[in-house]
């Protein structure tokens, strides 16, 4: 029997599902330093009720899909902290189970709410690497290393109930390409792809996004596509651009309109190019957006306004 299509209901019900918004912001807001490589990963480890808390504010804000906090959680990344790989399965399993327990207290006080989906994050390669390189896709592997490196962190999701994945911020067609092959080793996995780019027709390896898209038309498991942690102004013309290319619903998440540093791990602003999530819903939909979120900067209070336009 086909595995049913977990967005399907959410997509339904509403025009569009609205994704949650950043971890890591929200969790510095209450006093987690991050400048560190395992990023939002790392309060696995130290302070995980913390994660659940900021997973039931985004809840509460009107998300109905939450991405766990598993972007740079690898065993490849936790054995630099003396972890072993069993150790780094739990830790990636509990991030499903943190947002699982916060849904469980939010549909306890709004029964009406759901469905709610937890979307298991898998970073990219860059992510692990920790030099920004997720917005470069400068980074050659084999496509069996690529595979290695993200085996054990989409089985610990699924494993743990993850109703879909979120393999997110991609910004190499190599690797999206083993990242696809290795989805046919686990038949009841459903995700959606979202890239990083160079322009609104490029990956930020320079890959051809009708390239892109033509590989992943050839993965059944794929079933959302689109884009993430790009600043608000190049988000449209690209939508308009998958839109052209694919019949699948559209995903969209873009940050602030800061730019990351990666030496100092940080954000900074540049004059005016903070903008507003739910001012740009009418045009994201226009384009085929059906997922709707933010990325890094972002705030519940982003989230709660993205629930008003749905």
């Amino acid at each position: 029997m086909p595995q049913i299509n977990p967005l399907t209901a959410l997509l339904e019900s509403h025009p569009f599902a609205v994704l949650d918004g950043a971890l890591a912001t929200e969790l510095e807001a209450r006093g987690c330093n991050l400048a560190d490589n395992l990023w939002s990963a790392k309060v696995l480890m130290e302070n995980p009720q913390l994660i659940r808390d900021v997973h039931l504010d985004y809840f509460r804000a009107g998300a109905q899909i939450a991405i766990t906090a598993s972007y740079q959680a690898t065993p490849l990344g936790f054995s630099a902290r003396g972890l072993t790989e069993a150790q780094s399965a739990a830790l990636i399993e509990q991030s499903v189970a943190l947002a699982k327990e916060a849904r469980e207290i939010y549909l306890r006080e709004d029964p009406a709410a759901g469905p709610l989906l937890v979307a298991g994050s898998v970073g990219p390669y860059g992510a692990y690497l920790a030099d920004g390189s997720e917005y470069r896709g400068d980074y050659v592997r084999p496509a069996e290393e690529f595979k290695a490196f993200h085996r054990p962190r989409i089985e610990a999701l699924l494993n743990a109930g993850a109703d879909l994945l979120a393999c997110e911020t991609l910004p190499s067609f190599a690797e999206i390409t083993a990242l696809a092959d290795l989805l046919t080793e686990y038949p009841q996995a459903r995700a959606w792809f979202s890239f990083t780019l160079r322009d609104d027709q490029h990956l930020s390896d320079g890959t051809p996004l009708v390239q892109v898209v033509n590989t992943l038309a050839a993965c059944p498991q794929v079933i959302a596509l689109g884009i993430n942690c790009i600043a608000l102004n190049k988000t449209t013309a690209a939508l308009k651009h998958l839109q052209s290319l694919s019949a699948l619903p559209l995903v969209v998440y873009p940050n602030s309109g800061e730019t990351y540093d990666a030496v100092s791990k940080a954000w900074h602003t540049h004059g005016d190019s903070c903008g507003s999530l739910a001012g740009h819903v009418s045009q994201w939909l226009e384009a085929g957006a059906k997922l709707i979120g933010g990325c890094c900067r972002t705030t519940p209070e982003d989230i709660a306004a993205l629930r008003e336009r749905r």
